[in-house]
């Protein structure tokens, strides 16, 4: 069968709509589809009648609402179609009520407070924006979560709270614009997926990857990724088998699976998909890394979704492809040809340049995490500064916009590269800059420090809400103007004038920028979660949320401690994880290696008394000493550990966490490295950074 022919196969798609809905059921799909316009119970009684036939004829006996809490992944409770006949038979039914509507215990999902143990009901309400599909026999329905007081309890419901936030404003800015055709504007992502694979065979053998997803103990190997040779290099048998069957179970789900290649570091690797629809691409998503977990573990592999599973090489991302469209095929991001004559295009990038400015904060706290903040400016992802980058053209322009200069455009250079067989073609006319947290790339901005394992659901509610918002600033000013013309260009001018300080198209590496960013600029420096996520509550951001009706400001509060609770959480786990490894397998390691050492040593003396036993000696006492020092910061972190669960307020535990867990973990790790360098192999209890990232042949 073709790869057209099984495209979305498992999913109860528009062509699936029109093929077994009557006309008038289908028209109004499309135009709740379209223009997110809400469908009476009539009409959702026929769409579930149509929706369990096709699932029943592909194999489901079950469906269930499938929806993303605050835990950072999925959650589903499956229920059968069977209903009573009467005589022990049954018919199977499924109506628009329980399509539309499912309940779950919300008491025991991360609730921040919103919910008390007692209080256990919550809601799940069908997105009919987002194709039900099939996985694993059971219909799956993408739905929003949330309590029963109505607050949002997981990752989807504000999503869409934001993009009908930007849907209004935008619109509002189109008409002034003389735009009366488009009647919807929707922001789109493609969502690129680094990942890591290892063999199943060594990873069953590491606790830490195991409980905690990275290693916590581990020497580097006499060669990582230095010579560059594993990015884009050649795939691997075994890796090339795993991402074709991993296409193909995508395809069948719909989800617009393109690019796959090597990453940086050995056994990394990467999916990119087509643009899609924000929550359809945030649904995308979280199948992504659930099918990349299921198809490598049929390979006998291992999917490490952690954003720095090794220290010592690059770690993984999640790159945010966002733009804006209109539902007539507009991108509002593209420049054209002549962007400097293109004024709704640079009203709308000023728009995302004041909101990155202004909400930099929000953005870091979108990407705030345990695992995150071990990535984040590490050579390897942006700082945790967040800038823009534009490249030359924009940033000249810009600059004689605000200069209120002519801007002289430049033809475009053609790649020459010296061989005449080769073809000539236009070079783009900006770089790329991997360096930059926000940067613009042709037609979109790529947000690139989001980390491997999060959901893309809140980086984007936080873009949209902060650009929804200069939208808004935008549409009240020029609504009121007297010339829109004039006040146009005075709007564009102020701007960039007042938000140029987050524009920065140099390297985000380089010592001098943080320093220049920070005391210069005045940007933020958040550099780890808990120094982060305190200020989601800040006055304007809770406003924010709430002008737009995104989140309610017990909603940001809730959220605000669910995140600190699962960083407390995340390094607690990895704490008791180092004691148990080193209590039970380290230390009794590096005890009997020197062990064995001390009894060479005496047998050698007892043959030839003036033998010369540098190497077991030396090797000896130094193995001695780091197991004494690993004993003594296993000690420390033990009582670290027990204290941290007396301290109260989570923010307060989790700065603890950081500030004194944190170092001491770090210490004890370079104890334990050290020993693996000088202890036998045979000796040592698990398998080593060689024997994992050279794991797949």
């Amino acid at each position: 069968m073709s790869i057209p022919d099984y495209f979305g196969c498992m999913v109860f798609n528009e062509a699936c709509m029109k093929a077994r809905l009557p006309k008038e059921t289908y028209q109004a799909m499309k135009k709740t589809i379209r223009d997110g316009k809400s469908l009476d119970l009539t009409v959702a009684n026929v769409v579930a009648n149509a929706m369990k036939d096709w699932a029943v004829e592909h194999g489901a006996t079950h469906y269930t609402h499938w929806f993303q809490p605050m835990t950072g992944i999925t959650a589903e409770k499956h229920e059968s179609f069977i209903s009573p006949a009467g005589k022990g038979t049954v018919i199977m039914e499924f109506s628009g009520k329980e399509l539309v509507k499912g309940e779950s215990d919300a008491s025991s999902f991360p609730s921040g407070g919103i919910r008390a143990t007692f209080e256990a009901r919550g809601y799940t309400a069908w997105d009919p924006t987002s194709y039900a599909f099939i996985k694993n026999g059971t219909l799956c329905i993408p739905t929003a979560f949330c309590s029963f007081g109505g607050e949002a309890l997981d990752k989807k419901t504000p999503l869409l709270r934001s993009m009908e936030a930007i849907n209004r404003q935008a619109l509002r800015v189109l008409r002034l614009f003389g735009n009366t055709d488009v009647t919807s504007i929707k922001t789109t992502v493609g969502a690129e997926q680094e990942y890591f694979l290892i063999d199943r065979d060594v990873y069953d053998r590491r606790k830490d990857l195991i409980y905690t997803g990275r290693t916590l103990f581990g020497a580097k190997p006499p060669k990582g990724q230095e010579l560059d040779d594993h990015y884009y290099g050649t795939i691997k048998p075994r890796v090339a088998a795993f991402m074709k069957e991993l296409d193909e179970e995508l395809w069948k789900l719909g989800v617009l699976s393109k690019t796959e290649h090597n990453e940086v570091a050995p056994s990394q690797h990467e999916l990119a998909p087509f643009f899609t629809t924000t929550n359809i691409a945030s649904d995308h998503n979280q199948l992504t890394m659930e099918v990349m977990k299921k198809v490598a573990a049929k390979h006998h592999m291992v999917c490490l979704l952690h954003e720095k599973p090794f220290a010592g090489v690059n770690g993984s991302g999640k790159h945010n492809n966002w733009s804006i469209s209109t539902n007539t095929g507009v991108n509002l991001l593209e420049p054209g040809e002549t962007p400097y004559e293109n004024a709704q295009f640079l009203l709308f990038l000023c728009a995302v340049i004041k909101a990155v400015d202004e909400y930099a904060d929000l953005l870091r706290i979108s990407v705030a995490s345990a695992g995150n903040d071990h990535r984040l400016g590490a050579q390897e992802a942006p700082p945790a500064v967040v800038s823009m980058f534009l490249g030359d053209e924009l940033s000249e322009i810009l600059d004689a916009i605000e200069a209120d200069t002519a801007y002289d455009a430049k033809e475009k250079t053609l790649m020459r590269v010296g061989v005449h067989v080769l073809p000539k073609f236009p070079r783009d006319t900006t770089d790329r800059n991997r360096t930059s947290p926000f940067a613009f790339t042709g037609n979109k901005f790529e947000f690139r420090m989001l980390g491997s394992a999060d959901t893309i659901a809140c980086a984007n509610m936080m873009i949209n809400t902060a650009v929804a918002e200069e939208l808004r600033q935008f549409a009240d000013y020029l609504e009121g103007a007297d010339d829109f013309h004039v006040a146009l260009n005075s709007l564009i001018r102020k701007t960039i004038k007042e938000h140029k300080r987050i524009i920065f198209n140099g390297n985000g590496y380089d010592e001098s920028w943080i320093e220049e960013a920070t005391t210069v600029r005045g940007l933020p420096n958040l550099v780890s979660t808990p120094d982060a996520l305190p200020h989601y509550t800040d006055e304007k951001n809770i406003e924010l949320f709430a002008k737009h009706k995104v989140l309610s400001e017990v909603e940001v509060r809730s959220r605000c401690e669910i995140l600190l609770e699962n960083y407390v959480k995340v390094l607690h786990i990895e704490a008791l994880t180092m004691i148990d490894m080193t209590n039970k397998d380290l230390l009794p390691a590096m005890s009997r290696y020197a062990k064995t050492l001390c009894k060479t040593i005496a047998e050698k003396k007892s043959v030839l008394p003036d033998l010369d036993c540098t190497y077991e000696t030396a090797t000896a006492a130094r193995l001695s000493e780091l197991t004494n020092d690993t004993f003594h910061l296993l000690q420390t972190l033990e009582q670290y550990a027990v204290h941290a669960k007396e301290i109260g307020s989570t923010l307060e535990t989790a700065m603890y966490y950081k500030d004194v867990v944190l170092p001491c973990m770090e210490q004890l790790r370079k104890c334990v490295d050290e020993a693996e360098t000088i202890t036998a192999k045979e000796y040592w209890p698990y398998p080593s950074y060689g024997d994992m990232l050279f794991s797949i042949k």
